[in-house]
């Protein structure tokens, strides 16, 4: 076991796969924690305890304690399997991949810059409290834009504390004369761009796992982070047709968007099971088709709020449509037969689901009135 790579030093620009496109601000984490191994294992390992890695014990400020040594091997090493392709190789068998040995430099460049990783991080925090447009030009024409592959690095570690990317995107706009991709780019801020890209992607993997029992909550927090990330780009640069940046947003724009579509469909579904009356025995509440379904209804009502980033208008339409009859039909159901029973537990608690679920589908108010319609129905026995 490798622990953090490089005992945490370089977190801010690491992603997590799936990464379908590579980019120059950000290294694969499967990657880094190959480079990690490399670099404890076969390079410095009289400088950095494989045990104390392995068990957690090895912090960063140890690694900063070696960290020159550290970096000279790793570009004594990087140098001699230039010069060999037959250490090259095998160091790509050893690593894995072509891609992790390729990533190298850039682990490289990175604990190199690590004091100006984390002050890229505050930079990005203080983006969201400069209100005047004027001083968050001046603040994006302070970062190293002459340096293409450090600006990468630090817009990559800045983006993730920054709550809204729009502004940056109409900020370089601003600078840039006009919004087409060609004039971002000779400005120097293609590395903002690929960041805004680097973190939509690196939201895929947070919605891989669109089970009925998904951590809902991150999964539609990812959602509007992508959202507002993929916004931020369609909504205010034109991208040349065909470019890399609009092959980039369409993929993973499909790719989100496959990976919401079967969870989508299942919505209605969950609902019916979870508000029907069993029909055969004594009636029983499913916990697990309760939550399952209110999951859903929460993230349909995300979905709602993020359909322009999405690929899924005419499927969401349906499912949203569906729904709100579903849940009407039902809710008249479960009220009439607390009337009928109404001490009756598992009534009570589908009733309870239901008026959750009415509140996010349609309104806190059509929620305030199915509540009071319950009410009355249990005083009038």
């Amino acid at each position: 076991m490798a622990g953090r790579p490089f005992a945490g030093l370089i977190d801010a620009i690491l992603v997590q796969d799936p990464v379908s496109f590579p980019f120059a601000g950000s290294v694969t984490r499967a990657h880094a924690e190959a480079g990690w191994v490399w670099v404890y294992r076969d390079l410095c390992p009289d400088l950095i305890s494989a045990d104390g890695v392995a068990s957690g014990n090895f912090s960063a400020s140890d690694l900063e304690a070696v960290m020159p040594d550290v970096l000279a091997r790793m570009k004594d090493g990087l140098a001699a399997v230039a010069k060999d392709p037959e250490k090259d190789r095998r160091l790509r068998a050893a690593l894995g991949s072509t891609e992790a040995r390729d990533a190298l430099p850039t682990m490289m460049m990175a604990l190199r810059s690590r004091a100006l990783l984390a002050k890229a991080k505050a930079f990005g925090k203080a983006v969201n409290t400069i209100t005047d447009d004027g001083a968050l030009g001046v603040a994006l024409q302070s970062m190293p834009l002459q340096d293409q592959a450090l600006a990468s690095l630090l817009f990559h570690a800045a983006l993730s504390q920054i709550a809204n990317p729009t502004r940056l995107v109409t900020t370089i706009i601003k600078l840039s004369g006009n919004a087409t991709e060609a004039a971002v780019i000779r400005m120097g801020f293609s590395p903002v761009i690929d960041a805004i890209l680097a973190h939509a992607q690196n939201q895929i993997h947070i919605l891989q796992p669109m089970g009925a029992f998904a951590d809902i909550d991150l999964v539609c927090r990812s959602l509007e982070r992508f959202h507002r990330l993929v916004r931020s780009l369609s909504g205010y640069i034109e991208f040349a047709r065909g470019s890399r940046w609009a092959m980039v947003l369409s993929a993973i724009t499909k790719q989100v968007s496959d990976r919401i579509e079967p969870r989508l469909r299942d919505v209605v579904s969950d609902i019916n099971q979870a508000m029907r009356r069993g029909r055969e025995g004594s009636d029983r509440l499913d916990n697990d088709r309760i939550l399952a379904a209110i999951n859903g209804v929460y993230l349909l009502a995300t979905i709602r709020e993020c359909r322009d980033s999405l690929a899924l208008n005419a499927l969401f339409d349906q499912a949203w449509s569906q729904t709100g009859q579903a849940l009407e039909v039902h809710l008249q159901r479960n009220l009439d037969l607390i009337r009928q029973n109404p001490a009756d537990p598992v009534i009570s608690a589908r009733l309870d689901a239901g008026i959750k679920m009415a509140e996010v589908r349609f309104n806190p108010e059509y929620a305030d009135t199915l509540k009071r319609a319950r009410a009355a129905a249990e005083r009038r026995n």
